[in-house]
């Protein structure tokens, strides 16, 4: 009976190894150069193919199916920024009141809720909404060769089906994180003032008094890019999704996991290189 480690049982580990690191760098390579060959193809989407774009811009605004039934994406994140926003508010009312200013829970509704937790949780509602379903979309038409039909037919399927999607993407996400915010605003604004009773003096003022503007156009501008990330993500794994139905379900499970760490990443850096020196706060009295 002969013994022997591990690696003698296994003498090809090493190559298996490197094989698979080299395969993972060759997939972030493909999908590097299929994101810069998706926004290179723009201008042609926005030439050739607007009637889609007006068309998907319906689509990821309003949803279809059974999101449609519940006011789609919109309703979606509303929803979602609404339920942080009263959060905020009983957190940072008990918080606050800890230490005997609870005055400031509009300072906490307008310096918190603007900088991180608002863009992070409507970038979420965007990778679950509108990503997933770019993914399913996308994913379906490649299995039933969708895809290589309309190559066949000399349309250009990236710029129609994937950059068209980036642009609508990013046309739907400017206004629908406006009523995100606003739906986030008024549930800490009603938590705050209707649930805790302080007064709504109190709560505007301080509220008024740490609300920038330029937090705000920060914070679209982070959102953008959030909406630009998902649907370059999303549109790359439903685009080279295989393996039948079973693998179009393996890419959008893929494909949102992926599109959550970049999103954070995405937010830690923006949010480190504009409010990482100074953060415009200033507190005294």
């Amino acid at each position: 009976m002969s013994g022997g480690t591990a690696a003698d049982r296994r003498p090809g580990w090493p190559l298996n190894a490197v094989h698979s690191g080299v395969d993972s760098w060759n997939r972030v390579g493909a999908q590097i150069k299929f994101n810069a060959r998706s926004v290179r193809e723009i201008g042609i989407a926005l030439v050739r193919y607007r009637t889609e774009i007006l068309r998907l811009i319906a689509q990821m605004s309003l949803g279809t199916g059974a999101l449609a039934l519940i006011g789609g994406t919109v309703a979606v994140v509303g929803f979602m920024t609404m339920t942080t926003g009263a959060v905020i508010a009983v957190q940072g009312y008990n918080e606050l009141s800890g230490i005997g200013v609870e005055a400031m829970t509009g300072f906490i509704s307008a310096y918190v809720n603007v900088r991180i937790v608002s863009p992070a949780v409507a970038g979420i509602g965007l990778a679950a909404t509108i990503g997933a379903g770019a993914t399913a979309q996308l994913g379906a038409m490649r299995i039933a060769d969708e895809i290589d039909a309309l190559e066949v037919m000399a349309v250009r399927s990236v710029a129609y089906l994937v950059s068209t999607r980036v642009v609508a993407g990013v046309v739907v996400v400017i206004p629908l994180y406006c009523v995100a915010m606003v739906c986030a605003f008024l549930a800490a604004r009603f938590g705050t003032t209707g649930f805790y009773h302080q007064s709504t003096g109190v709560y505007d003022h301080y509220f008024n008094t740490f609300l920038n503007s330029s937090d705000l156009l920060w914070s679209l501008f982070t959102v953008v890019l959030m909406g630009i990330a998902v649907m370059l993500v999303h549109t790359y794994y439903g685009y080279t999704a295989t393996g039948g139905p079973a693998g179009v379900g393996a890419a959008v499970g893929r494909s949102v996991r992926t599109s959550l760490i970049v999103l954070v990443l995405l937010l830690l850096a923006i949010a480190l290189s504009v409010y990482g020196q100074s953060g415009n706060f200033h507190l005294s009295g």
